[in-house]
């Protein structure tokens, strides 16, 4: 049993849904005052900071298996001023790292700004992205948090939020928060909810977007952190991009027709989100150091898009392959309240999906790699901006399957070429996190796609505690091969990201 490792039945044990009531003597107390669901059970936040060593295994830690996986999520300390939505939790990261057939965990708040300022003051003022929003409070009108994506840069872990906000540097062995992560050079901090380090080069390429002109930039950094290009992107208005690609040469960016009234927003000061179905999806492949006139854009059906699992150029070609939604904003359902709109939006519907751009004549093909609702697709990031075949989804149920709050119920594996998967049921009351692919020590593009493991954390509801399973890659449907037993509950959570032992200066 690790240093910090709490005995297995210390939680409640009479809940057994993902959104109930259970009563938590780590979570804050607030907390029960509410009846949102992504507040209790598995969602409901925890106020311990561990750090644990040598915990508990079942089976057994590769010998060839070192890093870190690195898990972002929401964990609100104070009561919302508003109404809560979960990209209002503040950040708080999970690490579980790997070394020498030993493992350790760690978790830590994010100290943003927001968070620091209400610890000051004893309370939340912020407003969060249900409404209405203060710009008097924050320049984004609501909280930045940093609790959705997380990743190795430039020697740390930065940490971004769904709304581009400030990025954040965290110590990659302590998850001390150093401050906002800065590029030396730009004009601002603001990056999105997602941005991609080329494994091979070690380049970050990132944007951001707002509701003002330029609505997009786009720029590279190098490895070592400093601004080497930034362009301003022209789109048509503002958009709520979240994701972009990355081939040897280009870049892929994204103009989706799913984004809010600013009338609204301006008046109102609420967010009103709209799919617009007669105005098509565009993705703009842009030379990794082009500007705005570079740009070629390609028209798609109408989608919303996420999550890019990975692009890579074929001839004339370039291929993009990722989860696409054509229901972006599913229908409120009846009896949800005032948290309808929420709990609809985070009701994700999504499947595997490839699309295809010709450089030279500017055809575009698309079409299903499967119809099963997944997403969270993460891919093997020694093959990102090549040719890949892999990636690893997590299984959500629809709504009449269950799927009241999102969830993730199974771990997925997809042959994409042929639209073959694989699947791991985590079994009934176990809800997942997104699942990294970590590749063997040593390994490069000349090894395997698939030599690796695929890691995941997941929380029983039934006794509600935790686990990071540790599956072979090329074989995710024989199940786990290690289990490590957590020493505190983990509440549900956004991405996660791989970083190797060298990424971390082990030996």
């Amino acid at each position: 049993m690790g240093s910090a490792e709490k005995a297995p039945g210390q939680y409640p044990t009479t809940e057994r849904c993902l959104g109930g009531v259970a009563q938590f003597d780590d979570a804050p107390q607030w907390i029960y005052k509410h009846d949102n669901p992504y507040l209790h059970g598995a969602y409901a936040p925890i106020l311990d900071e561990l750090s644990a060593t040598a915990l508990t295994v079942e089976g057994e830690i590769p010998a060839d298996l070192q890093g870190a996986y690195f898990r972002n999520g929401p964990n609100p300390v104070f009561e919302s001023a508003n109404r809560y939505h979960p990209f209002d939790g503040d950040g708080m990261v999970h690490a579980v790292y790997f070394r020498e057939g030993v493992v350790s965990y760690r978790n830590r708040y994010v100290q943003t700004a927001a968070l620091q300022k209400e610890r000051e003051d004893g309370r939340s003022v912020s407003p969060g992205v249900m409404g209405p929003f203060d710009y008097s409070v924050s320049e984004f009108g609501i909280k930045d948090t940093s609790n959705t994506d997380v990743f190795s840069y430039a020697g740390d872990v930065m940490t971004l939020w769904y709304n581009a906000g400030h990025p954040y540097r965290l110590d990659s062995h302590t998850l001390e928060t150093k401050g906002h992560f800065a590029l030396p050079g730009r004009e601002q901090l603001r990056m999105s909810a997602h941005s991609k380090v080329d494994w091979a080069s070690g380049e970050l390429l990132f944007f951001d977007y707002g509701d003002e002109p330029p609505y997009m930039t786009y720029g590279v950094a190098d490895a070592q952190g400093m601004l080497v290009h930034q362009a301003h992107i022209d789109l048509p208005g503002a958009r709520l991009p979240h994701d972009i690609g990355f081939t040897t040469n280009y870049a892929v960016l994204h103009d989706l027709p799913f984004f809010h009234d600013l009338e609204v927003l301006r008046r109102h000061k609420y967010r009103v989100l709209t799919f617009h179905r007669d105005i098509p999806t565009r993705f703009g492949i842009i030379p990794r150091r082009g500007q705005s006139a570079d740009v070629r854009w390609f028209e798609c059906e109408p989608c919303y898009i996420l999550h890019v699992t990975n692009c890579w150029e074929a001839g004339d070609w370039v291929v993009m392959d990722g989860c696409r939604s054509t229901n972006p904003m599913p229908d409120v359902r009846e009896g949800e309240g005032e948290l309808a709109s929420m709990l609809a939006y985070m009701r994700l519907e999504a499947n595997a999906y490839r699309w295809r751009f010709n450089l030279k004549t500017g055809e575009v093909r698309e079409g299903d790699i499967d119809d099963l609702n997944t997403e969270f697709n993460k891919s093997n990031p020694l093959f990102h901006g090549v040719k890949s075949r892999y990636s690893y989804h997590q299984r959500i149920p629809l709504l009449h399957e269950g799927g009241h709050t999102l969830r993730f119920t199974g771990l997925v594996k997809y042959d994409n070429d042929s639209g073959q998967s694989t699947q791991w049921d985590y079994g009934t009351g176990v809800y997942g996190s997104e699942a990294v692919f970590a590749p063997r020590r040593g390994a490069d593009r000349s090894s395997a796609e698939d030599d690796g493991y695929v890691i995941t954390l997941v929380t029983d509801t039934r006794d509600w505690n935790s686990q990071t399973l540790v599956f072979d890659a090329t074989d995710i449907a024989q199940g786990p091969v290690a289990r490590v037993h957590m020493p505190q509950r983990v509440p549900f959570g956004f991405h996660a990201s791989w970083a190797r032992g060298e990424d971390l200066g082990y030996s």
